[in-house]
């Protein structure tokens, strides 16, 4: 049985593991909605690895606050997917804690043990009405079986509640996976956007199935031809 077939047939409990929370206020995310249906979010049509391609896994995945006992894994996520060093991958972390911002985690039980497979953050940046996605991960093996398709849902949910109306992101490319990439983005910038092309796999199509659009591009903002490509969904 495929990914997609699975997360049509499975409801995913969405739940507060209440023994990890702290009384610090700081560590505590107020409010998020517990039940959210699996059919909402729709997993990648591309093909998955056979070891979460089962059903056993994602019977067992759930979305959860998070908190300071699976800091670590938090951590090891970042360094494995997005390459943060322990300084950045340990500040990132530890503002996804903040009650101002909207840290969760992707929890999935392997073998008997919980595993911290993805993680997801958002902070207000314009009063709580915009917010921007920062950051998204899941380990490279769980990728493509839905896991971030339902990290970015259940945290659009949270934010909607704490009356943000837009969610917006940056997703560089620093590497020519995209038309945009070693181009002069200063000339004929709204044309190259329209006709940007995915040409290594560049995250930017994953957000455009969950609804987000690009709103537009910083040229240059990693370097000559380097550009963040700016996404954005209202919610």
């Amino acid at each position: 049985m495929g990914c997609g077939q699975i997360w049509r047939n499975l409801a995913v409990d969405i739940w507060f593991r209440i023994n990890i929370m702290t009384n610090d206020s700081d560590d505590k995310i107020a409010g998020l909605d517990l039940n959210i249906a699996a059919d909402e979010f729709e997993s990648s049509p591309e093909s998955q690895s056979d070891s979460v391609n089962d059903g056993s896994f994602l019977e067992k995945v759930t979305i959860i606050p998070l908190a300071k006992d699976i800091e670590e894994d938090a951590l090891e996520v970042l360094r494995d997917v997005l390459n943060y060093n322990q300084h950045d991958a340990t500040k990132t972390v530890r503002k996804m804690m903040k009650s101002n911002y909207i840290g969760l985690a992707a929890i999935a039980d392997i073998d008997g043990k919980h595993h911290v497979v993805g993680i997801i953050g958002a902070m207000p940046l314009y009063g709580m009405t915009g917010w921007e996605l920062h950051p998204l991960a899941v380990l490279s093996k769980y990728q493509r079986c839905g896991i971030g398709s339902l990290l970015v849902g259940t945290l659009e949910k949270e934010v909607a509640k704490r009356g943000g109306i837009t969610i917006f992101l940056g997703s560089d490319d620093e590497h020519g996976t995209t038309s945009l990439y070693g181009v002069d983005l200063y000339d004929d910038t709204f044309n190259k956007i329209e006709n940007i092309r995915n040409i290594g796999d560049h995250p930017y199509t994953f957000y455009e199935k969950m609804g987000y659009k690009i709103v537009g591009v910083f040229p240059d903002a990693n370097g000559i031809g380097k550009p963040d490509i700016w996404m954005a969904k209202r919610i």
